[in-house]
């Protein structure tokens, strides 16, 4: 099993930037993938994007590519998602997610959220304009 913990979330304005932070935890989690994920009140839940923990190879969303970085830091198993460039559209609760990576994984396979068996509790963002 592998335990997930978001912090980081707020409220910041435009133009600004946040860094999310997901503690993970558990007993073989370097064979997982980590995902985020967002989601706002009225709208459906959007990939954000994914590292992989073994290597730390990362994939993102159109919508936030350029933009967000994900990273890990395998000293004190954490992931993060630097946003940067922020706007208002991005306001959401953002989760991390984990799940076991596919022999042949496909960008559906790092996007769906249904792929993932493990989630965090969420935390929220609010940009302002």
């Amino acid at each position: 099993q592998v335990l997930l913990l978001e912090s980081g979330g707020g409220l910041v304005q435009a133009g600004g930037s946040l860094r999310l932070s997901c503690a993970v935890s558990g007993r073989s989690f370097s064979s997982y993938v980590i995902g985020w994920f967002r989601q706002a009140p009225g709208k459906e839940r959007e990939f954000v994007g994914a590292i992989k923990w073994s290597d730390g190879s990362t994939l993102y969303g159109s919508s936030v590519k350029g933009r967000f970085t994900i990273s890990r830091d395998n000293y004190i198993d954490a992931v993060y998602l630097q946003m940067n460039s922020l706007k208002p559209e991005d306001t959401a609760v953002y989760n991390c997610a984990a799940q076991r990576i596919a022999p042949r994984p496909s960008y559906r396979d790092y996007s769906e959220a249904l792929k993932y068996d493990y989630w965090g509790q969420g935390t929220h963002v609010t940009v302002s304009s």
